[in-house]
């Protein structure tokens, strides 16, 4: 393993990190949440990413009782979480970033993760509704109380991350350190096109999530849905129609006999691809079983065979690079 700067933060994370989106408290419980974790944790894995709205709470839940149970030293593991969707209705409950919701949403999340802090929030999505001043000096209220070291973006434009640290940089704040974007062989804008100044210029940390395209990438779905697939979970009907795309599959059968040629399954061969960009800090990767989990971490050995020449054959298959 691994391990490169969020953004230009000092702290290190592992190339590789490990989330509970979706699969903690849904498809899995805490048996296997903790075997994932300790597979995860054994490889080298120092980086794990939660959320406040994942399974409605359930899943910092079980990360937080599986970190007790498997007694960790807090300094060796980087734990993040986020804020921004609530888990109640109502009024500053939900949707917002504003410093009522944020002061309120910080101390029932430590709690279901039994921590005294986390080491990095991130503002789920940008609000519109609120004074970005506001949220800049929330969030920094919350890292000098304590209950947080760092705090970064997930989903936001280069704009509004590039107006947050000018605000936080006038005001002597804590400013954000790293963004969280969808990015894959077939999600590239923002993360290659949009972000390219925000990288080159601000030094900004990016650490990405779905690097599978929610599987499409493994090739599970080059047949058809698996009935233990997430495309088939109850709430996730969205991804046969924006995700499966007949032509995205297609290409994913195209690259096959790359993987094959590199020794790679096609999940390695798009994870690895992931870690060949230099702006990227970590890779989050999300597994339901075991083996899933040992394979997708087999990406790192795959990642010194991604030639220029092999680059490039790939880029002949997607055919999307941004401008």
């Amino acid at each position: 393993m691994k391990y490169r700067r969020l953004g230009q933060a000092g702290v290190q994370v592992s190339e590789l990190s490990f989330g509970a989106w979706v699969t903690f408290g849904q498809q899995i419980g805490q048996d296997m949440a903790e075997r994932l974790m300790h597979t995860a944790f054994d490889a080298g894995v120092n980086f794990f990413d939660n959320a406040e709205s994942y399974a409605g709470g359930n899943a910092e839940i079980i990360m937080g009782a599986a970190l007790k149970k498997l007694g960790w030293p807090r300094s060796s593991y980087v734990l993040s979480t986020k804020f921004y969707w609530g888990l109640a209705e109502g009024i500053n409950q939900k949707n917002t970033l504003n410093r009522k919701y944020l002061t309120q949403a910080i101390d029932p999340s430590l709690k279901r993760l039994q921590l005294d802090y986390v080491d990095l929030i991130f503002a789920h999505r940008a609000d519109p509704e609120t004074p970005l001043e506001e949220t800049v000096w929330a969030m920094h209220n919350l890292i000098e109380a304590g209950k947080a070291l760092y705090w970064g973006t997930s989903e936001w434009s280069a704009y509004e991350i590039v107006s947050a640290i000018y605000i936080a940089e006038k005001h002597h704040l804590h400013k954000p350190i790293t963004e969280q974007s969808h990015y894959n062989m077939f999600t590239r804008e923002h993360v290659e096109g949009e972000y390219a100044r925000l990288f080159r210029e601000h030094h900004y940390g990016e650490v990405i999530w779905s690097p599978l395209a929610s599987g499409l990438l493994s090739g599970k779905y080059n047949n058809g849905i698996p009935a233990d697939s997430r495309a088939a979970q109850p709430g996730y009907e969205w991804l046969q129609n924006s995700v499966l795309k007949p032509e995205r599959i297609a290409k994913v059968k195209q690259l096959a006999p790359l993987a094959r040629e590199l020794g790679a399954s096609m999940a390695q061969l798009a994870i690895a691809w992931c870690l060949k960009n230099p702006d990227l800090s970590s890779v989050i990767l999300g597994a339901s079983h075991v083996e899933q989990l040992t394979e997708n971490l087999g990406a790192l050995e795959i990642t010194p065979k991604l030639t220029p020449e092999v680059m490039e054959r790939i880029e002949g298959v997607l055919q999307n690079k941004p401008r």
